[in-house]
């Protein structure tokens, strides 16, 4: 197998790997009445949290035999990837307008990226790091504030996802940043850049779990998989001395890139905001109605039939001597 197609195979393999631990992730947020930003007790979450770490570590591994241009932008499938993930092993399917949002993220991001040149930048002074690392705990504050104080939880969570997508894309510019400067003689020289790398990844980490609550998979993910990269090139263009490919040209076309990306972000989130309030969406799965002795708290405002009113029950499989229908006069007359 030749490097630059095993390269390909472990981009793609990365991307479903992130993709399963957005999912997880996601159900976690659902289905937990625990904390939003580290369910410590949940098994399924540290499996997410394994499920990133294997998508980092093939995501590396496939930079170490194929080019940065080729790699990146198949990084940007995650959010495809898991789409139709979600709606195979969990039942969650997405709608037209969910599906355009995601495509058009995927596509604006995967130009952004292709455009952006990997040639040798500065290094990042210690100056520079310790002022990149004041500014993007500051940023990441604003956000985290904002998203407290904004009502509508769908915007919350995109808030929220746009703190991680920053953290995430900062950690990157200090794994680079690293990388560089590492050497086998020193191996604890770089252990400032390490803590700050760290510390930014748990970061990233919590607030993309809690992003997951309230606003589903498609509009979260498609925000940290878009920020991230976007913020580290921002960096890398003003920090490394790295620059656009076709010079003007190619400084125009990452413009369009990056409103279509953005373009797709506002489809995914409109998407999730056209959903009533406490109605299914069509990117949420099918949740059977509870039973039980009594009456629900929505029967209230559910439509009955009336005494009188026919009922159609649907066609009866089968043949059948006899056919007992039970019909209890609470559901029928109303509450006594």
């Amino acid at each position: 197998m030749s490097p630059l197609l095993l390269s390909v195979l472990l981009a793609l393999v990365s991307a479903v790997a992130y993709a399963a631990a957005a999912i997880v992730q996601e159900r976690v947020a659902a289905s937990a009445a625990g904390p939003r930003y580290a369910p410590l007790r949940s098994p399924a979450w540290w499996g997410s949290v394994l499920l990133n770490g294997v998508g980092a570590t093939l995501h590396v591994a496939a930079l170490a035999y194929g080019p940065l241009s080729l790699v990146q932008p198949l990084g940007a499938l995650t959010i495809v990837f898991a789409l139709p993930m979600a709606a195979l092993f969990v039942g969650r399917r997405a709608g037209h307008r969910a599906w355009r949002g995601a495509l058009m993220a995927t596509v604006g991001l995967a130009g952004l990226l292709s455009l952006t040149s990997g040639s040798e930048g500065r290094s990042l002074a210690d100056g520079d790091r310790w002022l990149l690392t004041a500014c993007t705990f500051g940023l990441v504050g604003v956000l985290f504030t904002a998203a407290h104080l904004v009502g509508r939880s769908v915007l919350r969570s995109v808030v929220l996802a746009a703190a991680a997508g920053v953290s995430f894309g900062i950690a990157s510019v200090f794994t680079k940043a690293v990388a560089e400067e590492w050497t086998p003689d020193a191996p604890l020289a770089e252990w400032t850049g390490l803590l700050v790398l760290s510390a930014l990844a748990v970061t990233g980490l919590l607030l993309s779990q809690a992003s997951y609550r309230g606003a589903g998979l498609a509009a979260p993910l498609a925000t940290v998989t878009v920020v991230n990269p976007v913020v580290a090139a921002a960096v890398g263009l003003t920090l490394f001395g790295e620059s656009f490919r076709y010079g003007t040209a190619g400084t125009v076309a990452a413009l369009i890139c990056g409103a279509v990306a953005a373009g797709g972000l506002v489809q995914l989130t409109l998407d999730r905001m056209s959903v009533p309030a406490g109605a299914p969406a069509a990117s949420d799965p099918v949740r059977e109605p509870e039973s039980g002795p009594g009456p629900s708290a929505s029967d209230g405002d559910a439509a009955r039939p009336e005494v009188g009113q026919g009922v159609d029950v649907g066609p009866v499989p089968g043949t059948r001597s006899h056919l007992e229908v039970e019909v209890r006069s609470r559901a029928v007359a109303g509450r006594s």
